[in-house]
């Protein structure tokens, strides 16, 4: 008797994430990245290590804001959680931690940063929640395409995905006036754009468009 196929994740993208995002991930990312599952699964861990590395620096540089540091520290605890949930995840499936590269995208996104303040504060926040909704997007894309366990782990950090962009953008709400607000999100979105659409030689959680795909 022929084995019953593993159920499919029910997900979708959530409305609001898929109205922030400048741009949609490319279907060509989402068809290389279900051949590339230990390497999503190294870089997603090392993804959510650096995301809470960035949660306490940001606490660390601005402590004067009470408001901040209280929702960044739980920011940080919560994104080591998932990094520890990412490590279980590749024990159970064989996936031996080693090294990978960085991504041009987190890096490509902070290069944008203004120097001075308060207008490097509200680019480090903005910068914030697109990370946050691009994962979100790339969780809810894969979620039903990924073997049954890592597709209901990635289904099962859709919330707190979502929750971590709504609450940056909060975030930045109190440091800037909305038209601020705008002007640079839409300036932070071409450049967000440009690291998801353009060729990418590198296979990534947050890379751009595969080379082959590009060239094809």
């Amino acid at each position: 008797m022929t084995p019953a196929a593993p159920e499919a994740v029910p997900v979708s993208v959530p409305p609001a994430i898929a109205a922030f995002l400048p741009v949609p991930t490319p279907a060509a990312w989402v068809t290389r990245a279900l051949t590339e599952l230990p390497v999503l699964l190294l870089d997603h861990a090392a993804c959510e290590q650096k995301a809470a590395a960035t949660a306490l620096a940001t606490l660390h540089r601005y402590p004067q804001h009470d408001w901040l540091v209280d929702r960044m520290s739980r920011l940080a605890r919560e994104e080591l959680r998932h990094f520890e949930q990412v490590r279980a995840l590749m024990q159970r499936r064989g996936v031996a931690w080693r090294a990978l590269s960085a991504s041009r995208y987190a890096g490509g996104l902070r290069a944008e940063l203004r120097r001075t303040e308060p207008g490097r504060l509200v680019d480090t926040l903005l910068v914030g929640a697109l990370i946050e909704a691009r994962s979100c997007e790339r969780f809810a894309l894969l979620a039903p395409r990924l073997p049954e366990d890592v597709g209901r782990f990635y289904a099962g950090l859709l919330a707190s995905e979502a929750r971590h962009f709504e609450n940056y953008l909060a975030l930045a709400r109190r440091v800037a006036d909305p038209a601020e607000i705008e002007t640079r999100l839409g300036q932070l979105a071409v450049a967000e754009a440009g690291l998801i659409t353009r060729p990418d030689p590198q296979f990534r959680f947050h890379s751009g468009l595969p080379v082959a795909a590009a060239a094809a």
